[in-house]
């Protein structure tokens, strides 16, 4: 991976290019991904690896890649950060190289016959090295399923290429077993292949199956767009018990969107509905929430990654008003805003038998976290999971928070990673999660600005629970003497703590009076009026910094979008 910016131009920059923020480092990610599961020379020679590996891989091969540029970074401080994206973008590209000579963590050789039949009614052709299936191998490796009497009703071709050889060997073969199927997989299965051939072979598979009654569709992982949406129109359109459709990483657009709200009419039965990492924007969000609004039964909606905003976001919010059976809702990594967040609010309250929410990354700031939270207080009692990282969330907000997770007894995972809460929010966290919350197994707070009295309070707090399992307060301003305390803390359960490596006790609105004050919780109330003061002018002086981070986090995507990923 490689610049195409000049070292000249860095040295006319005068703004801050490091570090960069959530959403280029995702670009990043999904660039990787997808550079890792591209047919190459280097592929023919090590192997393919499937989509999965490759985004845990990629995600990886990021975090390693920041860790190292970071520490670059940190001795140039006075620097712009233009060193630093290079160093970003070398080590991204060098790990990436070692991934892809290193090939697959599964071996062709390790899966018996290469099918993986989990049990007597599945047949699974996934498993094994991602690769082109021509037709004789089709002819070989399909046998089971033209047998007599076959009891197959879910089948899964999942990570093997198809092109029109082969295609044209499964298609009939499908075709004279489509009345018993109920669950069929076709994600990641056209990998390679040019655009006019995918199509084909989309059609061919498209007309094999129409009629046949599916509980469960997923055609992830194929660059659909538009025209590989309608490429399968005559299977979805068909469809009249469908209830889990899967389309994910699909190069959903708007006008793919407008296509599967048109051919997906029977959604009676439908209770899963996933669009994660799309291209669906405000437009296309406007075309889902149509789908959404008919489906009365959904239990399970995710469409999370999709450029949606604020139009898009209201529209969704409004038409989920009549899936009252909602139990998981998933719409991390969108720019909702606050106006969307209210929005969202409103229908939470129809939501009694919600189970998880993620709502990370969605600019919902005080005003829509704070909407959010008082409307979850009073309903969905078997919340178990809450993610709200990444909202500009500060103390102000943290009194709505605190109250709606005291409200949430049966809590497991509470994420607010990423904010502003700093001590004062922290504490009152910690103080909500210390009556009860047994089931309670992670807690991440790192990255919000909290201190030594807050770091330890919620380490107090969480190391009592019978199964607690993790704890996440890095990236925050601890005291070297509150890395002790919480340490000693957990010193007979190590591993429920977890790493701290970017803690920064000289953080930048670290000051000696607050440290004085993180020395005892137990203040009285005037010093309680006095941190307060000063965190308000905390915050002051972090709103204004925010306000110059944004204008520098737009300056380095635009660096980091010109970077090339190579392959060697």
């Amino acid at each position: 991976m490689e610049s195409e910016t000049a070292p000249s131009e860095h040295c006319m920059l005068s703004v801050k290019l490091w570090p960069p923020n959530h959403s280029t480092r995702l670009m990043l990610v999904e660039r990787m991904t997808k550079n890792l599961t591209t047919p190459s020379i280097f592929s023919r020679k090590y192997g393919l690896l499937s989509t999965e590996e490759a985004e845990n891989d990629a995600k990886k091969i990021e975090a390693l890649a920041f860790a190292v540029a970071d520490q670059h970074y940190k001795k140039e401080p006075d620097g712009d950060g233009s060193s630093a994206v290079q160093v970003y973008a070398k080590e991204s590209s060098r790990l990436m190289l070692e991934v892809i000579k290193r090939g697959p963590t599964v071996k062709v050789e390790e899966v018996a016959d290469k099918i993986s039949i989990v049990h007597e009614n599945v047949f699974d052709i996934s498993g094994g090295r991602r690769a082109f299936i021509d037709a004789e191998e089709a002819e070989d490796i399909l046998k089971p399923l033209r047998e007599p009497g076959n009891s197959y009703t879910k089948i899964c071709f999942s990570n093997r290429s198809f092109g029109m050889d082969a295609a044209n060997v499964a298609a009939p073969i499908l075709s004279s077993i489509k009345q018993q199927l109920t669950e069929v997989d076709l994600s990641d299965f056209v990998a390679g292949r040019p655009e006019p051939e995918a199509l084909e072979v989309m059609n061919l598979f498209s007309s094999a199956l129409e009629g046949c009654q599916l509980r469960y569709i997923s055609l992830s992982h194929n660059a659909l767009g538009e025209k590989g949406v309608r490429a399968f129109g005559a299977l979805l359109k068909s469809q009249k018990n469908l209830e889990e459709l899967y389309l994910i990483n699909d190069g959903i657009s708007e006008e793919a969107a407008r296509a599967v709200s048109e051919l997906v009419t029977y959604t009676e039965k439908l209770k899963v509905l996933q669009f994660h990492n799309n291209m669906t924007g405000d437009e296309g969000a406007i075309a889902i929430s149509e789908i959404v609004k008919r489906s009365h039964a959904l239990e399970d909606f995710r469409c999370s990654s999709t450029r949606v905003g604020v139009d898009g976001g209201v529209a969704l919010a409004k038409a989920l008003k009549t899936c009252t059976h909602l139990k998981k809702l998933d719409l991390r990594d969108n720019m909702f805003g606050v106006e969307a967040g209210v929005a969202l609010s409103k229908a939470l309250s129809l939501f009694a038998g919600l189970t998880e929410i993620y709502l990370s990354y969605l600019n919902l700031e005080d005003d829509g976290a704070e909407a959010l939270a008082d409307v979850l207080k009073e309903s969905s009692p078997s919340l178990e999971v809450l993610e709200m990282a990444g909202n500009d969330i500060t103390a102000k907000g943290a009194a709505s928070l605190a109250a709606c997770i005291a409200s949430k007894q049966f809590l497991t995972k509470l994420n607010l990673a990423e904010n502003e809460l700093k001590d004062e929010g922290a504490i009152l966290i910690g103080k909500a999660l210390g009556e009860g919350h047994d089931q309670l197994n992670e807690v991440d707070m790192s990255t919000n600005a909290v201190r030594r009295a807050g770091a330890r309070l919620l380490a107090q707090v969480v190391v009592k629970k019978p199964g607690f399992e993790l704890l996440n307060i890095n990236g925050n301003f601890i005291s070297d003497e509150g890395i002790d305390e919480v340490k000693e803390l957990f010193k007979s359960s190590p591993e429920k703590l977890g790493p701290l490596d970017e803690n920064d006790p000289e953080g930048e609105d670290y000051d000696d009076e607050d440290q004085d004050q993180d020395q005892d919780q137990d203040q009285d109330q005037d010093q309680d009026q006095d941190q307060d003061q000063d965190q308000d002018q905390d915050q002051d002086e972090d709103e204004d910094e925010d306000e110059e981070n944004a204008e520098d986090g737009n300056e380095l995507d635009s660096k980091l979008k010109d970077l090339k990923i190579e392959q060697g």
